[in-house]
């Protein structure tokens, strides 16, 4: 069977997961939004072998997530700033957490705290057309195309 090229499809999901579903490149975003910038700092803090750094941060380059900065002229070295794009993560990112230490948040674990409050974030995923949490109402996902008898392209519904 034929792999499925999921990157030009309609479903933005299945577009995002194409590149943004390597643990690697998360975790990398994660480090950025935590002020890392540096080669170094990412191999350390990930325990990451080189070539795959390497290879992580390339695509994450290339798909305009981060950017690289000249920071020595002397040598050249080059670090790794969030653009809008990879700063439109951060929600993502949140989200993860909040799954990930609700189903999988056994022994110690790392917490994000407000730099305000001091209080640990506890992030919901909200609708802004009607201000509802994610999951407390019915939806439905609609493909962009009718179908020839005028019918409903509803793929899903809860």
């Amino acid at each position: 069977m034929k792999n499925k090229d999921f990157s030009t499809g309609s479903c933005p999901i299945a577009r995002s997961l194409v590149f943004l579903g390597d643990a690697w490149t998360v975790l990398i975003l994660r480090d950025a939004h935590a002020g890392m910038t540096r080669f170094d700092q990412f191999r350390k803090s990930l325990g990451i072998v080189p070539t795959m750094l390497t290879k992580r941060l390339a695509s994450l380059t290339q798909e305009n997530l981060l950017q690289k900065r000249l920071y020595s002229e002397h040598p050249p070295r080059e670090e790794y700033v969030l653009t809008e794009s990879g700063r439109d993560f951060l929600s993502v990112l949140f989200m993860y957490e909040a799954w990930g230490r609700k189903y999988r948040g056994e022994g110690e674990l790392m917490r994000i705290l407000d730099d305000e409050t001091g209080l640990e974030v506890q992030p919901v995923a909200i609708d802004r057309i009607t201000g509802a949490e994610i999951g407390t109402r019915s939806f439905h996902i609609v493909q962009p195309n009718i179908t020839q008898d005028g019918g409903s392209n509803d793929i899903i519904r809860n």
